[in-house]
């Protein structure tokens, strides 16, 4: 599979049926995601590993990551309707592709989660609803796994880098994006606004 047929597999993947604002629940599009996933591909790998989705949503990484051969995916949300919309994407792909995808669901917050895994993908709230609300992603995402890839507004880049320090990590800007966030809130005014973002690479020093 190459770069663009990932995209058009991501593609066929549904949203937030009614996104909450109090999460910062927002849809990562296809695009963003499958090019994301192919750079993850590129650098460390997907095949045989452990991937661990942190605040999954509908789960565009997670179910990217299984159909760039992950051994296993555990799709983590508090939102209930989320891990639903993840399960409803995940048998839409194994039906329209006929295969049999190794997944589980965790309908936990993610101070919860005790396992360790090989990566964890994630694109947490960036802390509009509540300041630095990313920070507890990223501390669990560094105490369960060694490698991390983690989405972030680009004035977060010295945050994500001291605190990857503080715990034992090199955390540095990877990739940018100018995310797309459709008019999905009843408080937007723009039916698209773009987000200047960073994904960051975070490996265990």
């Amino acid at each position: 599979m190459n770069r663009k047929e990932l995209a058009i597999v991501l593609s066929k993947l549904k949203g937030f049926e009614s996104p909450k604002v109090e999460l910062e629940q927002y849809f990562t599009d296809s695009d963003t995601a499958s090019d994301f996933l192919w750079n993850i591909e590129m650098k460390d790998g997907f095949e045989g590993k452990v991937v661990a989705d942190f605040g999954c949503g509908p789960g565009i990484f997670g179910i990217g990551a299984l159909v760039l051969s992950a051994k296993k995916v555990l799709f983590v949300d508090v939102d209930r309707d989320a891990i639903k919309s993840a399960k409803e994407n995940l048998s839409l792909i194994e039906e329209k592709y006929d295969v049999r995808l190794n997944a589980e669901f965790l309908n936990i917050p993610i101070s919860k989660f005790s396992l360790k895994v090989d990566m964890v993908l994630q694109n947490p709230p960036f802390g509009v609803q509540y300041v630095h609300a990313d920070r507890a992603f990223l501390i669990k995402a560094m105490e369960s796994a060694d490698l991390i890839y983690s989405f972030h507004k680009i004035e977060s880049e010295s945050f994500v880098e001291k605190l990857s320090m503080d715990h034992g990590f090199d955390g540095k800007l990877y990739l940018r994006y100018k995310l797309p966030l459709k008019h999905t809130m009843g408080f937007h005014t723009k039916s698209v606004h773009n987000v200047d973002v960073g994904c960051f690479r975070i490996n265990k020093i």
